[in-house]
């Protein structure tokens, strides 16, 4: 069946400024990191995209290596975005990065000119675009200088392969090295992506006060921690979790511990008290952060990205509520 987006697609969601630039982003935007990859059902997939898009959520998330395997996330999107979103191009926000290991031998992973070219031609071939929104830098590379690594950006973008750039996981002194590079060259640093969760807190407080003064917006990713801070493991680890697979190589289930459940259910009390679930009270309480442009969520299933766009409709927090839940994580 032909598909035809909700016509009121913009009213459920609403849209952040990024940094001090002219984009906007949804508060929630939805990443194919994981159960968007070659091993996951092609129509859940595809389900899930369509009711994000329904729901307002016109980001998109990926990388180069994403999957399992390495590529098949791209690949699984090229096909749904070639049959049913081709004609709402101009209506979505597309990223990738490169960072990460991609191929075998000396060019196939960190911040050369020579990888990140390839990666986003590649990206390009198998999501069938002329071009990306956002393309990364998805880590810092040592032993690459970051001019070349920069220069390499501005040429994707000068290309017409991407819009705009961004970094990811970069530290404060590498974000303000990287945006004063950027700036030089003509193409300026757009947006930041690192991992930030209530477990998770090292963008607190300089990362965040550098992105605001260089005015660089910032996507956090693993706003749940990979599920931890949802009901999933209120009770035990169920055997359909991703932290019950011990054959992935994105395992964490070692991280699931008796003492981190306790402190879920402490968590899940106040989110409760908040008329909230743990899931939604987590998204709340990343997008409390003015400079925050949106909440990048993973998902298996349709529910799941539904429950988060119901987030927004909870944003605030008082002051005894964010005391409590420092004391918790603490």
């Amino acid at each position: 069946m032909t598909y035809q987006p909700s016509d009121t697609r913009y009213s459920s969601i609403s849209y952040r400024r990024t940094g001090r630039s002219g984009l906007l982003l949804p508060a929630i935007s939805l990443g194919l990191w994981y159960n968007f990859g070659g091993i996951d059902p092609l129509e859940n997939s595809r389900a899930m995209l369509r009711r994000a898009f329904d729901l307002g959520i016109t980001h998109f998330d990926l990388a180069n290596n994403y999957g399992p395997p390495p590529g098949s996330a791209e690949e699984t999107f090229g096909r749904i975005f070639a049959q049913d979103f081709k004609p709402y191009r101009d209506e979505l926000i597309i990223s990738s990065k490169a960072g990460y290991l991609m191929w075998p031998g000396p060019y196939g992973e960190w911040g050369s000119r020579k990888y990140l070219v390839a990666s986003i031609d590649q990206s390009l071939k198998r999501m069938g675009l002329d071009y990306v929104d956002i393309f990364y830098s998805h880590r810092p590379d040592p032993h690459t200088p970051l001019e070349e690594t920069l220069a390499a950006l501005d040429f994707i973008v000068r290309s017409g392969r991407a819009l705009y750039v961004g970094i990811s996981t970069y530290s404060p002194q590498q974000t303000r090295q990287a945006a004063a590079i950027l700036r030089q060259l003509g193409t300026p640093c757009l947006i930041h992506q690192p991992r930030y969760n209530m477990f998770d807190r090292w963008i607190e407080p300089e990362l965040l006060q550098t992105l605001a003064e260089e005015g660089i917006g910032c996507i956090c990713f693993s706003p749940l921690d990979q599920g931890i801070l949802s009901d999933k493991y209120l009770q035990e680890v169920p055997a359909d979790s991703r932290a019950a697979k011990l054959d992935n190589r994105f395992h964490w289930g070692d991280r699931v511990t008796p003492e981190r459940v306790a402190q879920v259910r402490q968590l899940n009390a106040i989110a409760q008290a908040r008329g909230q679930s743990l899931a939604q009270m987590a998204i709340a309480w990343v997008l409390r952060h003015p400079g925050m442009s949106s909440a990048l969520i993973g998902a298996s299933k349709v529910g799941q990205i539904e429950e988060a766009v119901a987030a927004l409709d909870h944003l605030s927090f008082d002051e005894a509520e964010l005391a409590q839940i420092d004391a918790i994580v603490a």
